[in-house]
């Protein structure tokens, strides 16, 4: 039996968040954490918007104050139930900035 080769790597560090979009809204705005930890923002797109995801990534760099590029769409990229993973910042660190920013 030959001996198994393995390729290790460093993994990406960072937070992990779950976003409900409210689509429509008059202004971009965090408005509240549910129960389960979800945070419910409210953006002007519409549901069907096809920049709701860069919108999304561009209004959450500026509430957490950190490039855009560091934050990513992981799943729900045609839905608003989304996971965002934010890099370089940790989750004690990204829910602070969270709720300073509640409407």
């Amino acid at each position: 039996m030959t001996e198994r080769q393995y390729h290790l790597h460093d993994g990406k560090k960072g937070a992990a968040l779950t976003v409900r979009i409210i689509p429509r809204a008059r202004k971009n705005e965090v408005a509240e954490i549910l129960n389960d930890g979800t945070i419910k923002i409210r953006l002007v797109n519409a549901a069907d918007d096809q920049n709701l995801n860069r919108n999304l990534q561009e209004f959450l760099a500026g509430v957490l104050q950190i490039p855009a590029g560091r934050i990513d769409v992981v799943a729900g990229l045609k839905g608003l139930d989304k996971l965002i993973t934010v890099l370089d910042l940790d989750a004690d660190a990204l829910q602070e900035r969270i709720i300073k920013k509640l409407s």
